[in-house]
């Protein structure tokens, strides 16, 4: 909703700087050389600029998420079609067939969109959250959260009860929801 106050220039900074990287870095992992993965990921970006507006939610969970997939798509496919590039990325197909993968939901491609997309939200919201909180309370909902271990553990390794624990995880979490709404759903 941000974004489509066009004078909010925080907000557009604030995309930029989540989405910008997570596209150019899923790209180049995918064998995308890096300076194409620069000029799709602008591409990317200045069509987001005049489409976003127009982006309607449809309730359903990862709405903003397929969508922004099938624009990367998109303008990979278009991208492979203007430059005429032939080159192989890693598993040997051509920007064109990951293309059509990355726009199939059901791809394994897609999947692996789909896992770094949400890993990428979290870490920035993640980043975000940190300032909010005492450095004890960050490290309690990681350990937890995160590392998987069980509060008592990480109580007595912080010299925290595990009941301290919980709540600091609960705390984080609460405003981890609070940041990401929209983002992750």
């Amino acid at each position: 909703m941000r974004l489509r106050n066009s004078s909010d220039d925080d907000a557009w900074q604030d995309f930029r700087e989540i989405y910008d990287p997570l596209i150019r870095h899923w790209l180049v992992r995918r064998g995308v050389r890096e300076h194409d993965a620069d000029d799709v990921g602008q591409d990317v970006m200045q069509l987001l600029v005049t489409e976003l507006a127009n982006f309607e939610h449809n309730g359903r969970t990862g709405a903003l998420r397929c969508w922004l997939r099938q624009v990367v798509a998109n303008r990979l496919k278009t991208f492979w079609r203007q430059e005429n590039r032939r080159v192989a990325p890693v598993g040997g197909s051509d920007y064109g067939a990951m293309a059509d993968q990355l726009a199939d939901p059901k791809s394994q491609l897609s999947q692996l969109w789909d896992d770094e997309y949400h890993r990428a939200i979290c870490d920035r919201l993640l980043g975000i959250a940190k300032s909010e909180f005492q450095p004890q309370t960050m490290a309690a909902f990681r350990e937890v959260a995160i590392e998987g271990k069980r509060a008592s553990e990480v109580g007595a390794s912080l010299g925290m009860s595990a009941n301290a624990v919980r709540i600091a995880q609960s705390r984080v979490m609460r405003r981890l929801r609070e940041l990401g709404e929209g983002m992750l759903d």
